[in-house]
C-alpha cells in the first residue's frame, strides 16, 4: 500500500534514497573498472559460423573493429522459435553506430540453425547481425552451451591484428545491466515483477 506524505517528508526520503543510489554508482564504477582490467586469454581455436552470407570465421564477426561483443542468443536447434527473455534483451538495443564509434562490434551467436535464426530476426524486426554456431563447439566453449542446456550471456573479445583474446563472460544477473527496460521500470513503484510472468515476445502480448 502507498504511504502518502507531505512534500517536506517526500523530499527528506529521497534525499536518503538519492545517498544510496550514489553509494551505488560508485561501487559500479568500482566493478566496471576491475572488468575492464581483468586479464585475457588468447583464443587460438578456429571456429565457423554461418550467417546469412554463408560461413564465417569468429575473425569475421569483429567486422573489422577492435572489439566484439558476442550476446549468446538462447535459441536450441530443437526450438522453433529464440528465447523469450534473450528476445526481451535484445529489444533494448538501440542503433549500433553507438557502439561502432567506439570500434565495437555486436552480434547475436545460437546453436540454432541458419535456416531457423534468419525468419525469427524477420519476424522480429532486428537487423543486429545473427549468427549460428551449430556446426562448432563455439558454445561449449564459452559456457553459452552447459550439459546440452542453454545459457543466455556475453562474450567479449579484444583483437589485436588477426590475434584475438578473450577478455569477460558474464552470464544470469551479469546480464542486468543490459537491460534498459528493467532499468526503467525499476524507477518505477509498480517496477518489473518479481516472478517477470507477463513478459512475452514482443509480438504476443
Amino acid at each position: 500500500m502507498m504511504k502518502v506524505v507531505e512534500p517536506e517528508q517526500w523530499q527528506a526520503a529521497l534525499k536518503e534514497l538519492q545517498v544510496r543510489e550514489q553509494e551505488l554508482a560508485a561501487v559500479q564504477e568500482s566493478v566496471r573498472t576491475a572488468r575492464q582490467q581483468l586479464p585475457v586469454v588468447r583464443v587460438d581455436k578456429k571456429y565457423v559460423f554461418r550467417g546469412a552470407d554463408g560461413e564465417v570465421s569468429l575473425l569475421d564477426l569483429f567486422e573489422g573493429r577492435r572489439q566484439l561483443i558476442v550476446y549468446h542468443f538462447m535459441f536450441d536447434p530443437s526450438w522453433q522459435q529464440g528465447c523469450k527473455w534473450c528476445s526481451y534483451l535484445v529489444d533494448n538495443i538501440g542503433h549500433l553506430s553507438h557502439l561502432h564509434v567506439r570500434d565495437t562490434t555486436l552480434a547475436l551467436v545460437s546453436r540454432a540453425q541458419i535456416e531457423k535464426i534468419l525468419p525469427f530476426r524477420e519476424r522480429m524486426g532486428w537487423t543486429v547481425p545473427w549468427y549460428s554456431s551449430h556446426d562448432s563447439d563455439f558454445n561449449d566453449d564459452f559456457s553459452a552451451t552447459v550439459d546440452k542446456t542453454e545459457q543466455g550471456g556475453a562474450s567479449v573479445f579484444l583483437r589485436e591484428g588477426d590475434d584475438i583474446y578473450h577478455t569477460y563472460s558474464g552470464f544470469g544477473e551479469s546480464m542486468d545491466m543490459v537491460h534498459t527496460i528493467d532499468n526503467y521500470l525499476d524507477l518505477t513503484p509498480l517496477g518489473r515483477g518479481s516472478s517477470m510472468s507477463w513478459l512475452r515476445h514482443h509480438d504476443g502480448y
